[in-house]
């Protein structure tokens, strides 16, 4: 028996499915079948994950080395389709839970039905992402608009009570985006200033090791200058004391001499 879930799976019609939720998405909102299986927008949200990790990697290409950047895009494209179908689950149970206090109906799997067809947003907010805080303040406004939409058109919520719950949740989201940004940018800036200061300390040390090994250097030289300094003095004392010794003896046989007469 062929497996319903699988039946209506058309991969041709998934880009006129996402330009239909970006282009008109009340319209297709209050068409979408609330049930019918996870596996359709399962492979939707997967494909069009696909497709954000591609524009990621070229995204990379574009800012980093070429190996680098192809290490980051393969990683990228097979990362963030898996990631994607792995929140997919996560928020819609989240989404499920607010949409059930504010006064749903509908069923866990129209509430993942209603997330994963919002996965045709991921190519634009990664696109948005490019731009330092502002890109992803834009991504959660428009993903805010689309559950607002959702909410009304799939949950039967009033849109004033949809956009009072949904804009405090993205305004929270805001918050903790830019404050998570400017953590990392600050910490990106520590990590950078101290690495110039650990070069600093590197070079100092270099330059010390080499000032320690010129100065050994110099008392070397200066030992064994002090050594042959010293030599020649004793060798110049022997050669007087022999002197000495010669002239002492010369004395002592003119002294035998005249004696003997």
């Amino acid at each position: 028996m062929e497996n319903k879930q699988t039946k209506g799976i058309d991969f041709a019609a998934i880009p006129q499915t996402a330009i239909r939720v970006v282009t008109s998405p009340a319209v297709f909102f209050r068409d979408m079948q609330k049930t019918g299986g996870f596996i359709e927008p399962l492979v939707f949200m997967v494909v069009l994950g696909v497709v954000s990790g591609i524009i990621q990697a070229v995204l990379n290409l574009l800012h980093l080395n070429v190996m680098g950047g192809i290490a980051a895009g393969v990683g990228a494209i097979i990362i963030l389709p898996i990631f994607i179908a792995i929140f997919g689950f996560i928020s819609a149970g989240i989404a499920f839970a607010i949409w059930k206090v504010m006064g749903s109906q509908e069923s866990y799997e129209t509430a993942y039905r209603c997330v994963a067809y919002t996965g045709a947003l991921s190519p634009i907010t990664t696109i948005l992402g490019v731009v330092p805080f502002l890109g992803a303040v834009v991504g959660i406004l428009i993903g805010t608009y689309f559950i607002v939409i959702a909410s009304v058109e799939v949950h039967k919520i009033p849109a004033k009570k949809a956009w009072i719950v949904f804009g405090i949740i993205a305004a929270i989201l805001i918050l903790l985006n830019i404050g998570g940004q400017f953590a990392a940018r600050k910490l990106s800036s520590d990590a950078g200033r101290f690495q110039q200061e650990m070069q600093e300390a590197t070079t100092q040390m270099q330059k010390s090791a080499e000032d320690a090994r010129k100065a050994a250097e110099e008392a070397g030289r200066a030992a064994s200058n002090m050594s042959e300094e010293m030599q020649k003095q004793m060798e110049e004392q022997a050669e007087a004391m022999r002197k000495a010794a010669e002239e002492m003896q010369k004395q002592a046989e003119e002294m035998k001499k005249q004696n003997s007469r």
